[in-house]
């Protein structure tokens, strides 16, 4: 990950969230690889990840890497992105993205994961950041988080 997209996206959290730090970076976990489609799993990258975070802190995993997770029936869908709700850690990746605007889309893949781990579900709302991909990329539709998604986050001290 090159310093200037890590630059950008932070300065975009910290427009809702002021209290980011950004960490050294770390390799992939190797046990996350899944060598069939040369991809890492996301899963396993999130737990990897919470193990080093402590209690009351969120940490974000950001990678330029294919990422995948199991969705239904389909052992290894590729993601941009996956965060639990609620939790302590989440991944997004630029991998899926296209490359006219990649860092602002980059940006809203972020955020969405980290609503997911402050407990957002996804939003039915189509301009919404907590949209759901559904397989797509719809990140140039969306353009802020929606009213209800904003006043639940504000219950978690995120500033709008």
């Amino acid at each position: 990950m090159n310093s200037e997209t890590t630059t950008f996206i932070t300065h975009e959290i910290t427009k809702v969230y002021p209290h980011v730090k950004i960490l050294e970076a770390i390799d992939l976990p190797h046990k996350a690889y899944y060598k069939d489609r040369n991809r890492y799993r996301a899963d396993s990258i999130i737990k990897h990840l919470s193990k080093n975070t402590k209690d009351g802190f969120v940490t974000i995993g950001l990678t330029t890497k294919d990422i995948s997770t199991t969705k239904g029936t389909i052992k290894d869908f590729g993601v941009m992105g996956l965060g639990f709700q609620p939790g302590k850690s989440c991944i997004a990746s630029s991998f899926r993205l296209n490359k006219n605007n990649k860092n602002e889309q980059f940006f809203k893949v972020a955020i969405h994961e980290i609503g997911h781990t402050q407990g957002l579900k996804h939003c039915p709302e189509r301009s919404c950041f907590m949209r759901d991909a559904e397989g797509k990329n719809h990140t140039d539709e969306e353009t802020d988080f929606c009213t209800k998604c904003k006043n639940f986050l504000k219950t978690k001290n995120w500033k709008f």
